[in-house]
């Protein structure tokens, strides 16, 4: 039977489908998020931008009232509607995301909650276009460091970050399955042996690694 490493913790449903395909998981959080205290002028925000679920949970205990959201991902825009959030657009990646900001909504201000490792396409295209924002740092990534003495069939990564974090007390020997191109940019670095799921989610990451395994 394979054992693969999950770099982040697995909800109940999503083991299930490793255990049904007869796939051993061994898992731990590569990275930690802390949100961070922040106290905002206004309670009320025109226009925000979201590249994170992480950045959305961290403005859900400010209370805060926004009119029209942007942001990256089928997940973070379903958060935000469940939470009463208005999307306004929404792109698969940050790049795609500050095209149209830069195409459609050019003379508008926003507000980018973001973490203090997020990627730097979205605010360099918005600077090159003199688009108005300002980086609003709502939480922190930490690296959550562990070695393991035992190889894996197998490695599933859900950021870049959190392949850093595992590359740096270990070597990737295995092939390994990324949430997304940004992620398997960052294994690039370790292995060529990447395969990236269709979509962004962590079932389709499972499925592909599921299939993986059937042939």
């Amino acid at each position: 039977m394979p054992t693969v490493l999950s770099t982040k913790k697995l909800a109940p449903n999503q083991k299930e489908l490793l255990l049904n395909a007869g796939i051993g998981l061994v898992e731990y959080n590569a990275i930690q998020i802390q949100f961070t205290h922040l106290e905002l002028p206004s309670k009320k925000v025109e226009n925000a931008i979201f590249t994170s679920r992480n950045a959305v949970k961290a403005i859900l205990e400010k209370d805060l009232k926004i009119e029209n959201n942007f942001c990256v991902g089928d997940k973070t825009a379903a958060l935000l509607e469940k939470n009463g959030y208005h999307i306004t657009e929404k792109a698969q990646n940050s790049e795609k995301l500050a095209q149209k900001l830069v195409e459609f909504y050019q003379t508008r201000q926003f507000h980018f909650f973001c973490g203090n490792k997020r990627r730097d396409e979205l605010p360099t295209i918005l600077k090159e276009h003199n688009v108005d924002f300002s980086e609003i740092k709502v939480y922190k990534t930490s690296l959550n460091l562990r070695k393991f003495e035992s190889d894996f069939d197998g490695i599933l990564f859900f950021s870049p970050s959190a392949v850093k974090s595992f590359t740096n007390k270990n070597k990737i020997k295995s092939p390994v399955f990324c949430i997304g191109p940004t992620t398997a940019e960052e294994a690039a670095k370790h292995t060529k042996k990447i395969i990236v799921a269709s979509h962004p989610g962590i079932e389709n990451v499972i499925a592909r690694l599921v299939a993986f395994f059937k042939n």
